[in-house]
């Protein structure tokens, strides 16, 4: 295995630059299917596309943990140089994806019907947002494997392949949007289509560009692929992460439900700075990334001071793109307010909460990028239990803070989450470094 280039700023950018543009297509491809149905002037196709996104986005979130887990897990078998377990990992993540997807597409029914249970819709929307769900589902087990090859890929620091494979996805599904719906008028059905083909296209894609991994014998070996100790490790790290990602959506879900309390214009204002919050995650994911990249590695080799750098360094950058977040959003936080809303009572709430957008990425640097740093050494059970704490004590900001000071009290909760993550998780950081002895 050819020797790893120097740890220094410029393999930190390497990695994170083309997570922070990939990220950067996502909003845009969302923009695009909204537009598409947008020109067939019903406000129904809208509705559909929109909760049926939604909905199996959702879905789909449930097995983020394979991301995550497989990064951790594969990096650190690249670190220490055993190739045949990065290889096995591939496949492991490649078969974990498949089961699940072909479980979505024997479960939709239920799936949906629970879906629509939980956010029920007119008659109209709901039937054209089962049509479009009823061909979308049929390419979850490519959505699905996706987490695990994108997880794959970031390990072994080829974060440039994560780009080309959603640049492809996303390309292709703009351009088959436009076909199918502006072009064919398929409607709701054609907007399927496109993100059904893109995605199986991507997976084809991601699959060349692991196709070095499928040279070697290790993908293909029976008793190391299912061998029972790799495969319990695995679940066990999978299922910390699912139960800490589960409470951290439950914290953004709960903002939701409690800010709808205040009327619709606190809840509009709300959901505006919440983009805000998206900016960020978009930002940071790259160094995040990057972090769970080279502290895996570094664990995996058994190296403590390297560990110790990529942990810095990567927090460096993050910090400093936090820093300019916090400053751009200071300084034209209002006319990015302008852009999103044109009703002025939601721009002039939206301006009142705008500190705490100005104060977020400071307070979420610290949980960002420590997840990041944990996720590489799968210290995953350290994961789930800080977040544990760290929801109790954002339960208690808000029974503290919301009756006092409404969503003043909403909003200061919030970023106490943050900066309880950030410090639960900073009181685990020694024992982690101490896993890597050398």
């Amino acid at each position: 295995m050819a020797e790893a280039p120097a740890l220094g700023h410029r393999r930190v950018l390497a990695i994170a630059l083309p997570i922070v543009l990939s990220n950067a297509t996502v909003p845009i491809l969302g923009a695009v299917d909204t537009g598409v149905v947008g020109q067939i002037g019903e406000a129904a196709p809208i509705g559909a596309v929109g909760i049926g996104a939604i909905i199996l986005t959702a879905v789909y979130w449930i097995f983020g943990f394979l991301r995550m887990g497989v990064t951790g897990l594969a990096s650190q078998a690249h670190g220490a140089g055993d190739r045949a377990e990065v290889e096995a990992m591939l496949s492991r993540a490649l078969l974990i994806g498949g089961a699940a997807g072909l479980a979505m597409i024997v479960l939709q029914v239920p799936v949906f019907w629970g879906a629509f249970q939980v956010s029920p819709a007119s008659a109209e929307v709901e039937a054209m947002a089962r049509d479009y769900m009823g061909i979308r589902v049929f390419s979850a087990p490519a959505a699905i494997s996706l987490y695990g090859i994108t997880g794959w890929l970031i390990a072994l620091e080829r974060t440039r392949g994560v780009l080309v494979i959603q640049l492809v996805m996303n390309g292709l599904n703009i351009a088959l949007d436009v076909l199918f719906v502006l072009g064919l008028g398929w409607g709701v059905e054609g907007v399927a289509l496109a993100t059904f083909i893109a995605e199986w296209s991507g997976l084809a894609v991601g699959m060349w560009l692991c196709r070095d991994a499928f040279a070697g014998p290790g993908w293909r070996d029976a008793g190391r692929v299912f061998d029972a100790l790799r495969l319990k490790h695995m679940a066990r790290v999978n299922g910390d992460i699912l139960i800490r990602s589960v409470l951290l959506q439950a914290i953004f879900i709960s903002f939701l439900f409690f800010g709808a309390d205040f009327g619709d214009v606190p809840l509009a204002a709300n959901q505006i700075l919440l983009q805000f919050l998206h900016i960020t995650a978009y930002a940071l994911d790259g160094f995040a990334f990057a972090a769970e990249t080279l502290v895996g590695q570094a664990l995996g080799a058994k190296v403590r001071a390297r560990l110790r750098r990529a942990a810095i360094l990567t927090s460096l950058w993050g910090l400093g793109s936090s820093a300019a977040l916090a400053l751009v959003f200071a300084l034209a936080g209002g006319r990015i307010i302008d852009l999103m809303t044109t009703a002025p009572e939601v721009r002039e709430a939206a301006r009142i909460y705008l500190p705490y957008m100005v104060l977020a990425p400071l307070a979420g640097l610290a949980p960002w990028m420590l997840d990041g740093v944990f996720i590489g050494a799968t210290r995953t059970a350290d994961m789930r239990n800080m977040m544990a704490v760290s929801f109790a004590i954002y339960a208690a900001a808000l029974a503290l803070l919301m009756p006092v000071f409404g969503n003043h009290g909403l909003w200061a909760a919030l970023l106490v989450s943050f900066v309880a993550r950030g410090v639960t998780l900073g009181l685990r950081y020694p024992a982690l470094e101490a896993q890597a002895q050398g």
